[in-house]
């Protein structure tokens, strides 16, 4: 069986924490473990040509992630990350390469053989990359998913792009802190979770939508009337860097290797877990992966 192609489209940059820089990025970071969950993934993005660049293509590839990764004019991004509590707070530096991503063939061709592409709000804050990522997701082929994890930062987004986004989605992504600002922002200020998910699932025609709450659960509604809701697992935390992105990397993948709705969610859900126990957004992985659900249910 052929593996399923998956690409992540926007920001590729250097985490610059208390102790440390670390190489990341939603996009990429959903690329790393999905690829682990039997995807070929590619990131596609951009970094300045500059030692920070050279430095974050040597870490890509150290750690086994293809990308499609163009080189320009503008610095390479770097965003400025402080944990409370090991919660991850950003400050994320503007006018950076991959704010300038360009439109070429190359990029076309690989997306119109994708089975799955993963976009998120971040890297379409700028105009270049926005116009360059919205042109890709016009030529991505029929019937392949289009993953939206919305991954809001700052001020780095509007009613607007998110519409814009959710109109090309087939799977939405968010967490709870997210949906509180959506609710106001779409006036379903009185829906249930479970209502204000299937709200998005109807209106914007989607096929699945994938709710996370942190150390509290995480929930996953489907077109088909299927869903499953999973307690978060308690673990021992390091932080949680790239949680969110692992578990989004590893549901796509695993639905398109043919899991069912309930064996991708317990998939993504352990992995986020596995991630949360680890420094950074790109672990090495287990020989097995441990099962923090079915520990979690003992």
């Amino acid at each position: 069986m052929n593996k399923p192609m998956v690409l992540s489209l926007g920001e590729l940059l250097w985490d610059m924490l208390p102790g440390g820089k670390r190489a990341g990025g939603a996009p990429v970071n959903f690329i790393y473990h999905a690829t682990h969950a039997g995807a070929e993934g590619y990131a596609i993005s951009a970094v300045g040509e500059d030692e920070l660049g050279d430095e974050l293509l040597e870490a890509v590839k150290a750690n086994g992630i293809n990308s499609v990764i163009q080189r320009n004019a503008w610095p390479t991004g770097t965003v400025d990350v402080t944990l409370k509590n090991g919660i991850p707070e950003y400050t994320i530096v503007r006018n950076v390469a991959w704010d300038h991503i360009l439109l070429t063939r190359e990029l076309i061709s690989y997306v119109e053989k994708a089975d799955a592409v993963c976009f998120g709000s971040l890297g379409l804050r700028a105009p270049e990359s926005h116009d360059t990522i919205v042109e890709l997701l016009k030529h991505v082929r029929p019937g392949a998913m289009k993953f939206f994890d919305i991954n809001i930062r700052g001020d780095h987004y509007s009613k607007d792009l998110i519409e814009e986004l959710l109109g090309y989605a087939t799977v939405f992504k968010l967490n709870d802190a997210e949906l509180l600002l959506l609710r106001d922002m779409f006036d379903i200020r009185q829906a249930s979770d479970d209502e204000a998910c299937r709200w998005f699932l109807s209106k914007y025609n989607l096929d699945y939508v994938i709710l996370t709450a942190g150390s509290d659960f995480s929930t996953i509604v489907s077109k088909s009337g299927e869903s499953s809701t999973l307690a978060t697992p308690h673990v021992e935390v390091a932080d949680t860097v790239g949680a969110g992105d692992s578990f989004s990397g590893t549901f796509a993948a695993r639905i398109l290797t043919g899991a069912t709705l309930a064996e991708a969610h317990r998939s993504a859900v352990n992995t986020a877990a596995f991630v949360c126990t680890c420094d950074g957004a790109w672990p090495t992985y287990p020989e097995t992966m441990p099962d923090y659900v079915a520990e979690a249910a003992a």
